[in-house]
């Protein structure tokens, strides 16, 4: 299994799946959610209401499935994080490892996810990255399709404290490769 931390816009990544930060009614009008919008095109929010439309909002941990529209990634999971203080620490985990498992479902190989829950939610960088790598550590051996996971974070903070916190809770897993890519421009380097 390859983790990579990535200090990028996750809209440029390749990957078979991007993970958007949604809200239950996956109404996509700020942070993450439109710029993934915005990049990949108004059919990720055609489809979204179409998803609302025939199953209802989406419950907090998650998650639901549209195309990518012009994005380089096949697939957007739409996962639906917690408010900080509103909703416990376990939805946040239950929305990472729905979106990982959603790839597995999928047959996908590699999946990007953000910082789910951390802008306007409110999360602090360092629960956000503990959770992630709680889920990967408990998910990763059960995996047969998914190989790759790129943590894709949009600030130096955001990615220093990825960096350092994944590297510490990570590095007892002997099957788990970790990589850290600061500055790119070619993100073909990620396959």
């Amino acid at each position: 299994m390859k983790v990579k931390i990535v200090k990028g816009d996750i809209t440029e990544i390749e990957a078979d799946a991007i993970v958007n930060a949604a809200n239950s009614y996956l109404e996509h009008g700020g942070g993450v959610a439109l710029a993934i919008v915005k990049k990949g095109g108004y059919i990720i929010q055609k489809e979204s209401r179409e998803y609302v439309k025939k199953y209802g909002p989406v419950p907090v941990g998650g998650v639901a499935v549209t195309s990518a529209g012009k994005l380089k990634a096949k697939y957007v999971i739409h996962a639906v994080g917690p408010r900080y203080g509103l909703e416990g620490e376990d939805k946040l985990e239950e929305a990472i490892r729905n979106s990982i498992r959603k790839a597995e479902e999928l047959r996908l190989t590699s999946i990007a996810l953000p910082a789910i829950s951390t802008g306007i939610y409110g999360y602090p960088y360092e629960i956000c990255a503990m959770k992630m790598a709680k889920v990967i550590k408990e998910e990763y051996k059960n995996l047969k399709h998914l190989n790759m996971i790129i943590i894709a974070l949009y600030s130096e903070e955001a990615y220093r404290i990825f960096v350092e916190i994944l590297e510490r809770e990570l590095s007892s897993e002997k099957s788990i490769t970790l990589e850290e890519i600061q500055e790119f421009n070619n993100y073909a380097n990620l396959k």
